[in-house]
């Protein structure tokens, strides 16, 4: 997602959340819900560094309003795949219902070890908690739907044909709308996200990413800019990458 994109979203969001409705569900789209900021166009751009920096920013601040909605239930439903800081981007929502058969892959160290962001540290801990989240993002493996719901990262399952998935996710969120106990739980959400924010300021957690993300995009180490320019020109890999070569021991020489 282009910073033009997550402006007509966070745009569009606004207006929803102006409107006489109880919940909002973000579909995405059939093949991709999202995958994160857009590398095609940093790749394309005069300053790759500086359009990253201003496409993180962007769609941290659509990240934030969801967050920061606490007057609807907000529901991320995945049709299709999703990764790097789109995973994120979904469990800002206060529920995340994916299609059976859809992958995550809820890291983005494979992008030159890049730090991510999308409150990414607040989220995810609060989820899974602080040790499965340690082992999530390093590992830089992906997860099935149900994997996710089992690790806490999603919090259901559905219907693995996608019209099916439509219907039930459009079944549920009425009922959540319908449901006599909204206002009690609209209650509890104010006051958890009031108890975090006494406990740490939102903007604390994006200034730590984004200090991360600095060095990412204008450090000496230019991992990331080279493992961008692979991926959105589609070079193959030389060798198994590491993180899927697990027979490689501390004794390999560099033979398979």
């Amino acid at each position: 997602m282009s910073r033009r994109q997550c402006r007509r979203l966070l745009a569009a969001y606004a207006w929803v959340r102006q409107r006489p409705v109880q919940v909002i569900v973000l579909m995405g789209g059939r093949d991709h819900w999202s995958n994160g900021i857009h590398l095609q166009q940093i790749e394309a751009a005069e300053s790759p560094a500086d359009e990253s920096s201003v496409n993180i920013d962007a769609i941290d601040d659509l990240a934030e309003a969801i967050i920061r909605t606490d007057d609807k239930l907000t529901i991320a439903a995945l049709q299709g795949n999703c990764a790097a800081g789109g995973c994120f981007l979904a469990r800002a929502a206060d529920l995340v219902w994916a299609r059976a058969g859809v992958v995550l892959n809820p890291h983005s160290r494979n992008m030159g070890n890049l730090h991510g962001s999308e409150y990414w540290t607040y989220l995810l801990p609060a989820r899974v908690g602080a040790a499965a989240a340690a082992e999530i993002m390093p590992h830089r493996l992906p997860l099935s739907a149900s994997a996710a719901v089992t690790a806490g990262l999603l919090d259901a399952c559905l219907a693995g044909d996608a019209d099916a998935f439509r219907i039930d996710v459009a079944r549920r969120a009425r009922e959540l709308a319908l449901a006599p106990d909204l206002a009690d739980r609209l209650r509890a959400k104010r006051a958890r996200r009031q108890a975090d924010e006494l406990q740490r300021p939102l903007a604390s957690y994006r200034a730590a990413e984004l200090a991360e993300l600095k060095r990412n995009f204008y450090g000496f180490d230019l991992s990331y800019h080279v493992a961008r320019h692979h991926f959105v020109h589609k070079t193959a890999h030389s060798w198994t990458p590491r993180h899927l070569a697990i027979h490689r021991g501390p004794g390999w020489q560099g033979r398979e």
